[in-house]
C-alpha cells in the first residue's frame, strides 16, 4: 500500500469517525455526553482536515499523481 492510499483510508477513517460521533451527540440526551461527543467531533475533524492537506500535497508533489 503506497503512502498516499494510506493517508487516503485515514482520511476517510476520520471523516467516518467525524460522523458517528456527531450522530452520538444527537442521539443522547445527557448534555455532558452531549459536549464531550460534539468536541470529540470537531477534533476528528480537525484531524480530517489536517490529512486532507497532506493528502493534496502528496498527490500534488509525486509525478505520479500528476494529471
Amino acid at each position: 500500500m503506497t503512502t498516499v492510499n494510506k493517508i487516503e483510508k485515514a482520511l476517510t477513517s476520520a471523516q467516518g469517525l467525524a460522523s458517528q460521533l456527531k450522530t452520538f451527540s444527537m442521539d443522547t440526551n445527557d448534555q455532558q455526553a452531549k459536549q464531550t461527543f460534539k468536541q470529540l467531533a470537531q477534533t476528528a475533524e480537525n484531524i480530517a482536515q489536517m490529512l486532507q492537506s497532506r493528502f493534496d500535497f502528496v498527490k500534488s508533489e509525486e509525478p505520479q499523481y500528476r494529471e
